[in-house]
């Protein structure tokens, strides 16, 4: 993540009549405080990566989590104001302008991180997600809300299920079925996470139905706090593209002029492999894993080498055969 991990509404407004709307400021109040947990974790990021923070911090534990939250947040708020925007009418012209925009935005941080970080580039992050989600949620806009969530728990529980070699090819990478997870600044992969989205539709169906819509748009949200947070939240998409470079070139400048201390390479390589390792495998195998791995890289005179870009790490043959021979060897311990 670096989580791309930042969203667009869908529209924030709640039908009482088909010609009568209400714009619902405790949505834009919510995405604006999403927006701002999603800066903290960016702004984390971008000190780990100038070495302010130790490698795989950002990457483990609770900040895991943490991101976690933060993109399923997004989608399910897209999800319910997909439902506000364009139920019962939908309004196909104000929806596919907010689409092409998303889309416009996803393609042009692909493009960016392409250049930016080439081994890590974001191709399906969570731009590219929003966008999926909002098409196929035009499926359910009509479908009865229990049947939306059924969906919704079988996206969520696929990727425990349904993981196959089939999946592992490039092109099949956004699914989320892949047993091998690819390298990404940001990856938000339609499975699982099309399920907060189809959540929050059927939750913004139920909430219209029993009137709850109506009691949200009462709620006050014309204090100083809420007006800024409300601020953010209409122009998320905004919010997104500016923020990152912002913090990441303020962190930069800091680090012109107060360096981190340099980390030691070994235990960097050590930590982000074990990071992710553990997407996948249990910490004990990749313990053993990422020990064997480092170990061979240094007795066959490949790390220094690796360390500094000069090889890579997805085509060269050596590395395959170390990584290979490092798998059977964990395995067999655990």
């Amino acid at each position: 993540m670096s989580l791309e991990n930042a969203a667009i509404h869908s529209g924030s407004e709640v039908t009482s009549e088909p010609r009568s709307r209400r714009r619902i400021g405790v949505i834009d109040v919510l995405r604006g405080i999403a927006l701002i947990a999603m800066a903290i974790y960016h702004f984390s990021w971008d000190l780990e990566y100038f070495h302010y923070l130790e490698p795989g911090t950002v990457g483990s534990g609770g900040w895991k989590l943490f991101a976690r939250l933060i993109a399923g947040s997004f989608l399910f708020l897209a999800g319910f104001s997909l439902v506000l925007g364009n139920y019962p009418e939908f309004k196909a012209r104000g929806f596919l302008i907010r689409l092409g925009k998303i889309v416009a935005a996803a393609l042009v941080i692909t493009v960016a991180t392409w250049f930016a970080f080439p081994d890590a580039f974001i191709f399906f992050g969570i731009l590219h997600s929003i966008a999926a989600a909002s098409v196929i949620g035009l499926l359910f806009l009509r479908l009865p809300p229990v049947l939306t969530l059924a969906v919704a728990a079988a996206a969520f529980a696929a990727p425990f299920y349904l993981r196959s070699p089939v999946f592992d090819m490039p092109a099949l990478w956004w699914v989320g079925l892949s047993e091998t997870l690819p390298r990404s600044n940001d990856y938000v992969p339609l499975l699982p996470w099309l399920a907060p989205f189809l959540a929050g539709l059927a939750l913004a169906r139920i909430a219209l139905s029993t009137g709850l819509t109506e009691r949200m748009a009462s709620i006050n949200t014309r204090g100083r706090l809420a007006r800024g947070l409300s601020f953010g939240g209409r122009h998320s998409l905004a919010v997104y593209l500016i923020h990152q470079p912002l913090l990441f070139s303020l962190v930069y400048l800091f680090a012109l002029v107060f360096p981190a201390p340099q980390p030691d390479p070994t235990e960097g390589f050590r930590n982000n492999c074990t990071v992710t390792c553990s997407k996948t495998e249990s910490p004990t195998l990749c313990a053993a894993f990422c020990g064997c791995t480092l170990d061979r890289l240094v007795e066959q005179d490949l790390f220094s080498a690796l360390n500094a870009g000069q090889i890579d790490i997805n085509t060269d043959p050596r590395i395959a055969t170390i990584t290979e021979q490092c798998t059977v060897d964990a395995r067999a311990k655990e």
